[in-house]
């Protein structure tokens, strides 16, 4: 991998030419361009070969072969890149990925929402409380959360600040994940912790005691596969600030092409995606696979041209549709997407985020979701596939490892008086670990009767 920030700078910011939605008013520009300068110079955070494994293993979903989990904080935070946070998030993730393979027998490709994930779109620019009007929070990556007008003010050092955690993020997840933690025999240490307290908890015990079961079949027959031991395990998050993402953008010394070495997927959310804007420009010119989340007003027509401009070569695994409707729409506004793409010949994996769509105010201020509505949009997106004779594709959940009370419901259920117990989210409601593996459960039966 040759990083040649010359080349990068000058053929992936072809976007700059554009209108950019959602990037910060710096007041210092000259500060912004010696951090940028600064990030071109840094070392990749991934490889450009791991994405191109990725998108084989995004491929196979595409083609109804794999199912997707991708799955983290909404906005990570400076301060959540502690061992117990990362674990705790990676743990969660590791259970609904065996509950997924072994109750839906489909291999499971995970994806977090993790180690990249600190800037977040919003839709005012400005907030105001009790008479003061200031820059709304946009991300750890941007600005401050303390409403100040110090912290609130947006620092390009924060970039920087970006790459380190994403960096530090990544380094322990890769030790957990090829160092040991992962491995399947481990199916009952990930839930020590949590089985005495929880249904979702004990039902998950139940499963890991079959795994044990066949596992000890395997190894008596003699089998023992590596492939046991550790655990692929990707990065992603949402291509928002572009003076980040074109600063990590290389080429790659085997092909000569442009990878976006800050994560190996990245997506393109939907108030970013206007298809004559500085985003999907930036998309069209790098070859990680890409996401881009469409919501209820999407057009059957802008599905398509979406997938002229970002995969003209219909290669399957490039391309992936994270639908966000609501509850209330997917059932109606889904099929028609669906049914286009599939006929224009497109190899498009189809993903449900379930959570945007489905997000309320409660009478006590806290912003939250009912989780009888993320799992009914995650049935509506598995009846529309079914209805048409496709591949429902994946999940992609905002969800911690931590106890929160973010979501409202759940086995072990949360109330909306319960809300302010710990509800510790910069920005958007989380599932905790018991309603996230209460949701790998679901999807699980969801998929076997496809």
């Amino acid at each position: 991998m040759t990083v040649n920030a010359k080349t990068s700078a000058s053929s992936a910011n072809t976007w700059r030419d554009l209108p950019a939605a959602q990037q910060p008013e710096y007041p210092d520009t000259e500060a912004l361009r010696a951090v940028i300068a600064d990030l071109e110079s840094y070392p990749p955070l991934v490889f450009a070969g791991e994405c191109d494994l990725l998108r084989d293993r995004l491929a196979a979903v595409a083609k109804g072969e794999a199912f997707l989990l991708q799955g983290g904080d909404c906005a990570e935070a400076f301060d959540g890149v502690s061992a117990d946070h990362i674990r705790n998030k990676l743990k969660t993730l590791l259970q609904m990925g065996a509950v997924l393979t072994y109750a839906a027998s489909v291999p499971v490709v995970k994806v977090g929402r993790i180690a990249g994930q600190y800037s977040k779109p919003r839709s005012k620019p400005t907030e105001t409380r009790d008479g003061l009007t200031l820059p709304t929070y946009r991300g750890d990556s941007v600005n401050g959360f303390d409403f100040t007008e110090a912290a609130r003010i947006p620092d390009p050092e924060r970039l920087k600040r970006m790459y380190h955690a994403s960096a530090s993020t990544l380094n322990l997840v890769r030790a957990f994940t090829t160092g040991g933690y992962a491995d399947l025999r481990q199916v009952h240490a990930w839930n020590q912790d949590f089985v005495k307290s929880s249904p979702s908890g004990q039902r998950y015990e139940q499963l890991a005691r079959e795994i044990d079961n066949a596992m000890n079949f395997m190894r008596a027959c003699g089998t023992d596969p590596e492939e046991f031991k550790t655990v692929e395990f990707y990065s992603s998050h949402e291509a928002l600030l572009l003076d980040y993402e074109s600063a990590l953008t290389r080429v790659d010394s085997r092909t000569g092409q442009l990878y976006d070495v800050s994560g190996h997927m990245v997506w393109v959310g939907e108030r970013t995606r206007q298809l004559d804007h500085a985003h999907i420009e930036f998309a069209s010119k790098i070859r990680n696979p890409i996401g881009i989340k469409l919501g209820p007003s999407t057009s059957a027509e802008e599905a398509l041209q979406y997938i002229e401009r970002l995969d003209p070569e219909r290669e399957p695994g490039r391309l992936t549709f994270i639908v966000r409707m609501g509850a209330d729409k997917i059932r109606d506004k889904l099929p028609e997407l669906v049914e286009k793409v599939t006929a224009s010949g497109a190899a498009v994996a189809w993903i449900t985020d379930p959570m945007h769509g489905n997000t309320y105010e409660a009478a006590s201020g806290h912003k939250t979701r009912r989780f009888d509505d993320v799992l009914d949009e995650v049935r509506g997106f598995f009846e529309v596939h079914k209805a048409l004779g496709t591949h429902p594709g994946g999940i992609h959940v905002e969800l911690t490892g931590d106890d929160v009370t973010e979501c409202v419901g759940g086995g072990d259920e949360i109330f909306v008086d319960d809300l302010h117990q710990r509800y510790e989210t910069a920005c958007d409601p989380r599932l905790n670990r018991s309603q996230s593996l209460d949701l790998a459960f679901l999807v699980a039966e969801m998929y076997r009767d496809q």
